[in-house]
């Protein structure tokens, strides 16, 4: 039987980026997906700033800004009529902003990184089972083999098996019993530098120019994506591709009032209920979950695919300590406590953005075009939004590894800001640059021998440490150790010892039961 340290099941944006992490790491590891190959489909087709970060720090950016568009403005009209524009703008103080791409080309660029680190997706490989004992567990597949793993994580997705399989509860509630979305090529005549957004009494109509593959601009292309609600469906009713063509021809004329559009054919389509759901756990014993197995919500706002990135950047380096013998077991309850309060934030703020955006309700439509189309036009309401939707804000300051103190940050838990910084030998580089699988030692002027502090930090986390000289340093004499993901560990006096208590507290995590 073979065997590898961590199983991914599921070869999405989450599991792609977790993996990445975990080989970047010299963890042994193994990713498998059902499917035959990649998916060629778009699906979601929107990079927020914080998963542009991080895709970034794992080395999988390379040709993505190519593939990409800079974000668009979303033009709203309430019954025909143009009413405001919704600009998305660049988040202040931030290097990174969102891309509108392709979740296949995401993948795409996570796989060749993935492969660069010397890992290959095992397409074609079903999970049927899976079984825990005390020294690990036994993965059983469609094909007959099975596999023993020391760590399994769940990446598949809102129908996930691996947590079928292990019993965590998925409890939730339905938001909008039936959505049509097609990327379709369409002959219309309409400008194609911002997307639109029809707010009618029969529902919503969000069209979105994008981009085809080869094709270098979205201007003069053909290609859009298309979402509207529609009644409940009857029980047993199942629209085809071209059913879903039909209604759309139908949706345009009645909620954009524009009976000029022609559509030619459809390269996706899907028609899906928008639930919100959130795992009760994400870890029983050896086995965890990530990104839609652990929760799905509202497509609407696109932050699915950040969230579940974040997951797995989460997720990467805690499970790398505790593969390697650095960290105990109750090092990945953090993971839960880190992460799942996040996702309850995100899941409420989907769903009441859709019920707005929707207006199901009479009270509902009023509010949505009489007060809150009309101020998404104010510069102060359009830069909320941006940086709301980037997750450039997510701080684990309240988690069992933040510390909410008072006074000016950070404090342990934030995010800490791409700060230009100058390596060991001088040379400039970024914060950033230096992250992914390492730990950055950030330190004063005053400190001029690193030595001790150095020897202290890689005695507990290994080689995976980075000294680093920030040319504006947060807070005098004070030395700031910042986590592989990009938020802050711990900051403190320039004396190993200080360091060295944290990392005992930290990695030992109180030695929790698997």
């Amino acid at each position: 039987m073979q065997s590898t340290e961590v199983l991914i099941i599921g070869a999405g944006p989450t599991g792609l980026t977790l993996a990445c992490s975990l080989a970047a790491h010299n963890v042994p590891v193994r990713v498998i997906d059902g499917a035959s190959g990649p998916a060629a489909t778009s699906r979601a087709n929107i990079l927020h700033a914080r998963g542009v970060e991080v895709l970034d720090r794992m080395g999988a950016l390379n040709g993505l800004h190519e593939q990409a568009l800079a974000p668009l403005g979303m033009a709203m009209h309430v019954q025909g009529r143009p009413l405001a524009t919704m600009r998305f703008a660049p988040v202040d103080g931030e290097s990174v902003q969102a891309l509108f791409v392709s979740q296949a080309s995401v993948e795409s660029g996570l796989r060749r990184r993935l492969s660069e680190l010397g890992t290959e997706v095992e397409w074609g490989t079903r999970l049927t089972d899976l079984e825990q004992d005390g020294d690990g567990l036994t993965a059983g597949f469609a094909s007959g083999t099975r596999l023993r793993a020391a760590w399994a994580v769940g990446c598949d997705g809102a129908h996930s098996t691996v947590r079928g399989r292990t019993g965590i509860e998925f409890p939730g509630v339905p938001v909008v019993e039936q959505f049509l979305l097609a990327d379709v090529r369409a002959r219309w005549d309409r400008d194609r530098s911002t997307s639109a957004g029809w707010f009618h009494r029969d529902g919503i109509l969000l069209a979105i120019p994008m981009r085809g593959i080869g094709e270098k601009t979205r201007e003069g292309g053909d290609l859009w994506r298309l979402m509207a609600d529609i009644p409940a469906p009857a029980a047993d009713e199942r629209l085809d591709e071209r059913q879903i063509i039909d209604r759309f021809e139908q949706i345009i004329p009645a909620r954009a009032g524009d009976g000029g559009v022609k559509i030619r054919g459809a390269e996706w389509t899907s028609v899906f209920r928008i639930h919100r759901r959130l795992a009760a756990d994400y870890r029983r014993g050896r086995v965890l979950l990530a990104g839609d197995a652990a929760h799905i919500h509202s497509p609407i706002g696109g932050q699915g695919m950040n969230t579940g990135i974040g997951d797995a950047e989460n997720l990467g380096w805690k499970l790398a300590l505790v593969t390697a013998g650095r960290a105990g077991i109750g090092l990945l309850d953090t993971y839960t406590a880190e992460r799942r309060p996040l996702a309850t934030e995100v899941l409420a703020g989907t769903t009441a953005n859709t019920k707005i955006l929707v207006g199901e309700r009479a009270v509902t439509r009023v509010v949505r075009d009489r007060l809150f189309v009309p101020l998404l036009n104010l510069p102060a309401v359009q830069r909320n939004a941006t940086r709301t939707a980037s997750q450039l804000w997510v701080t684990y300051r309240k988690g069992p590894l933040g510390a909410s103190s008072r006074g000016r940050g950070p404090h342990a838990g934030d995010r800490v800001p791409d700060l230009d910084c100058r390596r060991a030998d001088g040379t400039r580089t970024r914060l950033h640059a230096e992250l992914g699988c390492a730990w950055a030692l950030l330190l004063p002027p005053a400190v001029t021998d690193p030595g001790a502090l150095l020897a202290a930090a890689r005695e507990y986390l290994g080689g995976h440490v980075t000294v680093l000289r920030p040319h504006e340093p947060a807070a005098e004499g004070v030395v700031m150790l910042v986590r592989p993901d990009g938020h802050l560990g711990w900051q403190g006096p320039p004396a190993a010892p200080h360091l060295t208590r944290w990392l005992t507290r930290v990695l030992g995590c109180g030695q929790a039961q698997v």
